[in-house]
């Protein structure tokens, strides 16, 4: 390899000017301080400057940093580029630490910061922003139904859904768009796995049990506070973690609410062309395409079946060619007049309310019909959808003693409704789906579902069920279906209660 003549480069200055360095430090100074104003005044962007640094501060909650100044370099005429350590103590989290750097450069005024968005962290810019994603882990004092002290260590499975014994908090700084608000990744996280509540296999199981777990990487919600800067602030939860409150599609359980409408006939002011009994012939092919193809877990078929075999067997295919029997917007109405799902719920912990939109189209019609398309739920939802449809009334779910509840007005279901419903569950257990609980004594009725997250992708496996005076609901996140993955786990707490 061959270079070319060697010709000596110009020397710079060897260190960088004094009072730019003391320029930089003095900036650094104010910010730790506080006093932002100051901070501002030795930048070339004064108001800028200040304006930014205040709303970063406040919107990640972050009290008093510590900046360290590094070493200085030369730069441009007699310049300098201070290299800088920031710690931040996030309140209630911990310390957020990284290292960043800011630039000098002589002005009319004198020597002055030069301002820029990265100055404040390496990956702040004019396309991306920070929010503060914090979930709340008080401690609660709870008890159960007969008034006795629930302990974290007796029920380790609970500690995250309660906040049992004030589990340690965790969150993190999350990089996103500034305009979609896009998660483009994740600066800083603090506390434990939120993935995991227990060290044993039968807490983790236990937990999905009544909304307590939504599988490994359970789904939150909660309400944001814009900083109107470089960050804000999403504050998860109130008392405890969010395992009851995620959205996930319900898969097949939302055939629960499907058969109220097509079973209860005009009565229920459903299935307007002609109501649709247990006995009535609604095939199950494996695939019914309506704008797109839908078929059953592993392409089953029955042929020529009843209603009562497509409930009791999962069959989407008959839910979807039921289609026509309901106008686009009954499984909403229906939904909010009869199961209280759509008004603001209130149970005393964090929680996400369930959704069921009006379709925008055929295809998410039919796909609603079977639990899923754009409906939303979560265990506790499904496990007061499961109650009201077994006992006619809804009443809304209750965690905390004394929680203040919004009015949530509802009507009763028809008797012949109830009737059906609990026969049609009944026999999920006895002939069909869910018979992983045929074992538990009494009479305990259940419907299984199987909710595809993605085509090439597991699928989360739910299953609601009832025993006398209890309805429960499981679901377990990238699962084969909800009779393997939830069963087992309903089967051992039904027993349990039983025993």
């Amino acid at each position: 390899m061959a270079y070319g003549p060697w010709k000596p480069v110009a020397e710079g200055p060897a260190v960088a000017d004094p009072e730019a360095v003391r320029t930089a430090k003095a900036f650094l100074g104010s910010w730790a301080a506080g006093d932002l104003a100051a901070a501002g005044r030795l930048t070339d962007a004064p108001v800028k400057a200040e304006e930014t640094l205040r709303n970063f501060t406040a919107g990640l909650e972050i009290a008093k940093p510590v900046l360290t100044a590094g070493a200085a370099r030369p730069e441009g005429d007699a310049g300098a580029r201070l290299a800088f350590t920031a710690r931040m103590p996030v309140a209630g989290l911990g310390t957020w630490s990284y290292g960043s750097e800011l630039a000098v450069a002589r002005t009319d005024a004198g020597w002055r910061v030069r301002w820029e968005l990265p100055l404040i962290h390496p990956r702040l810019n004019d396309k991306q922003r920070f929010k503060l994603v914090e979930e709340e882990s008080s401690e609660l004092a709870a008890v159960d139904r007969d008034g006795k002290a629930i302990s974290a260590a007796e029920h380790p499975s609970l500690v995250s859904v309660l906040g049992l014994g004030g589990g340690k908090p965790r969150g993190e700084v999350r990089v996103v768009d500034r305009i979609t608000g896009e998660t483009k990744g994740t600066a800083v996280r603090f506390g434990p796995d939120p993935g995991r509540t227990g060290s044993a296999a039968d807490d983790d199981r236990r937990a999905d049990a009544g909304g307590g777990r939504e599988g490994a990487r359970p789904a939150r919600g909660g309400a944001e506070r814009g900083s109107g800067g470089g960050a804000d602030r999403q504050r998860r939860g109130g008392r405890g973690g969010q395992r009851s409150g995620g959205r996930l599609q319900p898969g097949v359980p939302g055939d629960v609410r499907a058969g109220v409408d097509v079973e209860g006939g005009d009565e229920c002011g459903a299935a307007r062309e002609g109501a649709v009994t247990p006995d009535s012939r609604v095939g199950c092919p494996k695939y019914l395409t309506v704008g797109k193809q839908f078929h059953n877990v592993e392409t089953s078929e029955i042929p020529d079946a009843t209603f009562r075999q497509d409930f009791i067997h999962s069959c989407n295919t008959a839910f979807v060619a039921l289609r026509g029997r309901l106008t686009n917007d009954e499984m909403t109405v229906f939904a909010k007049e009869y199961f209280g799902l759509g008004p603001e719920w209130k149970t005393g912990v964090s929680s996400v309310d369930a959704e069921v939109p009006v379709p925008a189209d055929e295809p998410e019609k039919a796909a609603s019909l079977f639990g899923q398309g754009r409906l939303r739920t979560n265990p506790l939802a499904m496990a007061s959808v499961t109650a009201t449809a077994v006992s006619g009334t809804f009443h809304q779910p209750l965690l905390v003693k004394g929680t203040e509840q919004p009015s949530v007005a509802t009507k009763p279901l028809p008797r012949g409704v109830v009737a059906g419903l609990r026969s049609l569950m009944r026999d999920t257990v006895t002939d069909g789906s869910a018979k992983v609980l045929a074992g538990v004594p009494g009479e305990v009725g259940a419907k299984t579902g199987t909710a595809e997250v993605t085509e090439d992708g597991n699928n989360n496996g739910w299953l609601v069920a009832y025993d006398g005076k209890i309805a429960v609901a499981c679901v377990v996140e990238e699962a084969e279906s909800g009779s393997g993955s939830a069963g087992p786990v309903l089967r051992d707490l039904l027993n349990e209660l039983a025993g």
